[in-house]
Order: structure tokens, then C-alpha cells, then sequence
């Protein structure tokens, strides 16, 4: 696997599990990821233009693989409901080669 093969997570918040269903299907049906995972119930306390805000938020999870990051990020900031949307860049080091092997095939591979 080549290092634009591995897969990468990417982090992500959102304000509804509406908005993330509908982020999350974009990103799948256009095979920029194999999978995401959604999970509803976060609590989120943040400092915002001046202003302590405490807000219920959606995490989501994006599975795709290196060489679909910055496709990926665009995509999510295009149809993210928030002006500044939480994005980050998670590494993988290893995992099973079957469940590495499908996420290439989902997007594309």
C-alpha cells in the first residue's frame, strides 16, 4: 500500500444529525469515502467571536484514504452548515488489510 493509499480519518462536528446525514451521503455517494460515522449527543463548549458558547453538536467520523484529503475537506466545507467548520486530519498507522483494502475499493481504488 502506498502512502497515498492509507486511509486517513477526518473529524468533523455538525449542529444536527440532518446535517450530517446529508454531508455524509454527498461524501459517500461521490466515493470521496468509504464510510462515515456519525455520533449524536456531544456537547461542545467553545469560545466564539467573543462569546462562551455551549452547543449540542453531531460528531462525524470520514474514512476515505490520502490521496482524497484535500477533495474531501473542500467537499465538506462547501456543503457544512457552519462558517468555520471543525476539520482535522487523522493518521492511521496499520489496520487490517481486508477493512484497508475496502476503503480503496469505496473510493475508487
Amino acid at each position: 500500500m502506498t502512502s497515498d493509499d492509507r486511509p486517513v480519518l477526518i473529524y468533523t462536528t455538525f449542529p444536527s444529525l440532518e446535517d450530517a446525514k446529508r454531508v455524509g451521503d454527498a461524501l459517500v455517494a461521490a466515493r470521496l469515502a468509504a464510510c462515515v460515522n456519525m455520533f449524536p449527543g456531544m456537547v461542545a463548549i467553545y469560545e466564539w467571536k467573543g462569546a462562551r458558547e455551549v452547543a449540542d453538536e453531531v460528531t462525524m467520523i470520514i474514512k476515505t484514504r490520502a490521496s482524497l484529503t484535500e477533495a474531501v475537506l473542500e467537499e465538506t466545507k462547501r456543503l457544512h452548515p457552519y462558517e468555520l467548520p471543525a476539520l482535522l486530519v487523522l493518521p492511521t498507522e496499520g489496520g487490517s488489510a481486508e477493512y484497508c483494502g475496502w476503503i480503496l475499493r469505496e473510493t475508487g481504488g
